[in-house]
């Protein structure tokens, strides 16, 4: 009988434990996939920190260095120049990336850091308990904002667009994975987050929406739905810089 699906040797046996409608899992497969298509999990080093985020290292066949919260893409840097041959890459939540890791994430890209970070964004910090993280929209109800979130707490943050303007920044985009084309795109970013690496171009970003259906107090499907409703109209997507040979205008 032809095979017409099967696990990735990308990811390990073990069964992931994240909650129903959570988006993780999709993205985990998606790098597992890569990391076997592009015949480079030998050659891999993950880092994972705190949060939702951090159980990544119980899935991925990589080697995967845990890092304390916001640290990932300081710890992912020390890994790439003490081992120039290996492909590193961080594997974050919105909360850890763009809060308490935001110095990390924007120095990495300004000194050009020949690493990639993946940054999953749910819009809300989920593993801790549900509180308002710096990509929480406007009027959103969390455990930090009982009454939506406004102007005086600040605007959400939307990092992928002010990564794109740092000029270490070779390969900057931002996806979803809320339907079956949005995966195939959020794929293709992938894949091309870590060539640029492989290529030695500069700091690579893939920023991808995500659900956490759990603090959001919502079903499955209807966080998929809040996904396109309401986060989509909000962050740029698409590939927000590329390198400079395919027209990305690099300075």
């Amino acid at each position: 009988m032809k095979t017409v699906f099967a696990k990735t040797a990308g990811l390990t046996d073990r069964v992931t434990h994240y909650c129903p409608g959570c988006t993780h899992g999709i993205i985990h497969r998606l790098i597992g996939e890569i990391l076997e298509e592009m015949e480079i999990i030998g050659k891999t080093v993950g880092v994972a920190p705190v949060g939702c985020a951090g159980f990544c290292e119980n899935y991925f066949a990589c080697d995967i260095i845990g890092a304390a919260h916001g640290r990932a893409v300081a710890v992912a840097t020390g890994a790439k120049r003490a081992h120039p041959d290996r492909v590193v890459f961080t594997y974050q939540g919105d909360g850890d990336g763009a809060s308490i890791g935001l110095a990390e994430t924007v120095s990495a890209a300004a000194r050009g850091e020949k690493l990639t970070s993946i940054f999953v964004n749910n819009a809300i910090y989920g593993m801790t308990g549900g509180q308002m993280a710096p990509t929480t929209l406007l009027g959103m109800k969390t455990a930090t904002s009982p009454y939506g979130r406004d102007e005086s707490m600040g605007y959400p943050l939307d990092l992928p667009k002010l990564l794109a303007q740092v000029r270490g920044a070779a390969y900057v985009a931002s996806v979803s994975v809320d339907n079956p084309q949005a995966v195939r795109e959020a794929k293709k970013a992938l894949k091309k987050a870590f060539q640029v690496q492989l290529d030695g171009l500069g700091y690579s970003f893939v920023s991808i929406l995500s659900t956490c259906p759990t603090n959001w107090g919502v079903t499955p499907v209807e966080a998929l739905e809040w996904v396109r409703t309401k986060m989509k109209p909000y962050f740029a997507l698409g590939e927000l810089k590329v390198p400079a040979e395919e027209g990305g205008g690099e300075e």
